[in-house]
């Protein structure tokens, strides 16, 4: 405690989680030891311990002002699910109690009925099952007067098939940490007892005041403004990146870090980001499967603070047009149980062919399955930002630096030995200021997949998604590359001493089949997309497009051979996203109609009525003024026919989606001829607002929501 009274970071750090300070408190040294081997070690739960976990485990959240418990978990539908039950029961004698078996811990039964399925369930048929996932743990949901002991869990149907984004994850990091483990025994390592995948998903977001919120519809129910004239200003200075955060905002960031360091999230970095009141949030690195379960609480508990401090949060991936959208850039590495990285390449990267090996794993993967990664990401809101200044384009590449680029390419031609590994460079700014290390390469912000030192930053995720399908992609598409080493230098094992130039040999041959996959230069450029077209890298640009990747042989042979999901489930999953894409496309269209009917179009008849009533008294006192005042009706007569014949281009786009059943086509013609209905809407409401006079626009403006906070 410090001497304010308040507890410091390190004390209150996880007071509402059930972590290793609790369970030891609450549970006997042998249960403690048999879970703790479960979450650490991947052991089997034992059923027996159980009811005496449960009762631990209620114990400690009762001491907490809990009253309720519930299975939280990750249906196909971008956010969490949670039903509550409540710890009360009855005794022999009648008398009330609270009751919380380890059956209730382990299992729970939510209806299936509507959740996403793409038609792996009737309507009717409506048992589904959760399941306790003990590698992540229970935590205290605070909300108002309300505390609730939340269990994260997997979720699936009565008849078996997976209808969460938890348990692919689990299984495919299964896979990647079991083939990660045996490379890293061939190279001798004895220590270790295994390898885990760790991930930190940096969060971008926007706030804005939540009184202007409340007057947009379009951000209310589409999460984005679906039209607005520029403001003069944008973020062409440059001026808020990185700059003097709001005392409003570091009020809500601080309150935020309080709410998360409470629930165990371990944020790190906070700044504010390029656009005006965007900013970012970024954890240290965790165990991937934690990882992302906290980063689904992250975004919940940024909205209730935001709210508490009278802000909106938007996590949208293009909330307004013509500044950057927001990202979620996943870090992915590995570590052995020892603490060692597995993609640091050392002081020497060029004798550490132990790391060369695990980055042919993953140059691998990439080559094989990039189209895989780019369906992982592909949604309605992320369409807006890939491709833009903020966000790399749809082609996947992977950007290593230049050094680690150049000692590919001297493997590639067997002169392996001629490269000197760099020194470590420094800048002496000062004399009396400490020289800054640099590292052996620059970053490279416009590639999708990118190396950054000790760890690959895949930049392609949007906001508002979990990065639980990214994550299981490329661990898949890694196991693929692990599982090509293994089968040529598993057979090699105890076999020859030195296992380093075997290795080498396999490294050189997948270095060669995979450097189209390698760019070093800036994915933005035309050229580049002229290049990669003539290296066979797709370029999916829209969702439609992408998601057909899911039902790619290949990809369905990925997911079937690691055991992570059935071609059943992966068409499944295809129908989902079709099914939302389709779904919030209509939405959009219908929205912004209402909005150009009811806001734009009765403002511009406003101000022609104002206009009209001034040109009439000015015809016989200046003819100059009469034709200029003229000339303006003119051009708001053709604002009216713009606005009437785009919202009848929107009823023509929704009454021919709603004619046909086949959900690919109607994904694939709103992508294009409901894109271009959305953008003729745009059009006209944008030269309305620019037009009619301040007092007669009733919306707020970006100039209002992005400086006014």
């Amino acid at each position: 405690m410090n001497e304010n009274g308040k507890l410091a970071l390190s004390e209150s750090f996880g007071s509402l989680t059930f972590n290793k300070g609790a369970m030891a408190k609450h549970l006997s040294k042998a249960t403690y030891q048999k879970l703790l081997a479960v979450i650490e070690n991947g052991e089997k739960l034992e059923v027996e311990i159980a009811d005496e976990v449960a009762h631990g485990m209620k114990e400690w959240a009762l001491t907490l002002g809990a009253t309720h418990f519930c299975h939280w978990f990750q249906p196909h539908r971008g956010v969490t699910a949670e039903k509550h039950d409540a710890f009360l029961g009855f005794d022999e004698s009648g008398e009330p109690i609270e009751r919380f078996s380890g059956r209730q811990l382990i299992q729970g039964e939510p209806d299936a009925s509507s959740f996403p399925s793409g038609g792996m369930r009737s309507t009717f048929e409506a048992r589904g099952y959760t399941a306790w996932d003990p590698t992540s743990p229970a935590f205290i949901l605070q909300s108002g007067q309300a505390a609730t002991l939340v269990i994260p869990s997997v979720y699936l149907s009565w008849t078996g098939e997976v209808l969460d984004m938890k348990t692919p994850l689990l299984r495919a990091l299964r896979a990647v940490e079991d083939r990660a483990f045996r490379v890293l025994k061939l190279f001798g390592n004895r220590t270790a007892k295994h390898v885990r995948v760790t991930i930190g998903p940096e969060q971008e977001y926007f706030l804005i005041a939540k009184e202007l919120y409340n007057r947009r519809p379009d951000l209310i129910y589409c999460g984005r403004t679906l039209f607005g004239a520029a403001s003069a200003k944008q973020q062409q200075l440059e001026d808020h990146y990185f700059g003097s955060i709001k005392a409003k905002v570091l009020d809500f960031m601080t309150d935020l870090d309080a709410n998360l360091f409470d629930r165990g999230i371990p944020a790190k970095t906070r700044h504010n980001e390029v656009a005006p009141n965007q900013f970012e949030i970024a954890p240290i690195y965790e165990k991937a499967n934690l990882a992302i379960d906290h980063n689904l609480q992250l975004m919940e508990i940024m909205r209730q603070v935001a709210d508490k401090h009278g802000l909106a949060l938007l996590l949208h991936e293009k909330p307004f047009a013509g500044i950057n959208g927001s990202g979620k850039h996943m870090n992915w590495s590995m570590v052995d149980s020892d603490g060692r990285n597995l993609l640091e390449p050392g002081a020497t990267p060029k004798k550490n062919v132990q790391f060369l090996a695990f980055l042919a794993a993953i140059l691998a993967g990439v080559d094989k399955y990039g189209g895989l990664l780019r369906a992982t990401v592909a949604d309605a809101g992320n369409d807006h930002r890939l491709g833009a200044n903020e966000a790399p384009p749809a082609i996947m590449s992977l950007y290593l630096g230049a050094y680690l680029d150049r000692l590919l390419g001297e493997i590639e031609k067997g002169s392996f030995d001629k490269l000197e590994t760099p020194e470590a460079m420094s800048r002496e700014l000062i004399k009396s200021l400490p020289s800054i290390v640099l590292d052996n390469s620059d970053r490279n912000r416009t590639s999708p997949v990118a190396f950054t030192g000790n760890k690959f930053e895949f930049r392609a995720a949007g906001s508002s998604q979990s990065v639980a399908e990214p994550a299981t992609a490329l661990c898949l598409a890694v196991a693929h590359g692990l599982d090509r080493i293994l089968e040529r230098l598993e057979k090699f094992d105890g076999k020859v001493a030195d296992i380093a130039p075997k290795a080498l040999a396999v490294v050189r041959d997948m270095v060669k089949e995979t450097k189209r996959i390698r760019f070093e230069g800036n994915n933005y450029t035309s050229e580049w997309h002229d290049e990669a077209a003539r290296r066979g890298l797709p370029n999916m640009r829209s969702t439609p497009e992408a998601l057909d990747f899911f039902l790619d042989k290949d990809v369905m042979a990925l997911y079937e051979r690691y055991g992570v999901l059935t071609k059943a489930e992966l068409k499944a999953k295809h129908e989902i996203k079709l099914e939302t894409y389709i779904k919030l496309k209509e939405i959009e269209i219908r929205q912004l109609k209402e909005l150009a009917l009811t806001f734009a179009a009765p403002a511009l008849a406003r101000h022609i009525n104002v206009y009209g009533q001034t040109t009439a008294l000015m015809s016989g006192a200046s003819k100059g003024a009469a034709g200029v005042l003229k000339a303006k009706l003119a051009g708001y007569g053709e604002l009216v026919e713009k606005i009437y014949r785009s919202t009848d281009m929107a009823d023509a786009v929704l009454a021919k989606s709603a004619a046909t059943d086949d959900l690919p086509a109607r994904a694939r013609f709103l992508a294009s001829k409901g894109v271009a209905a959305l953008d003729a809407m745009r059009a006209a409401c944008d030269g309305i607002e620019e037009a009619v006079d301040q007092q007669l626009w009733l919306l707020p403006k970006y100039r209002e929501m992005l400086f006014l906070l």
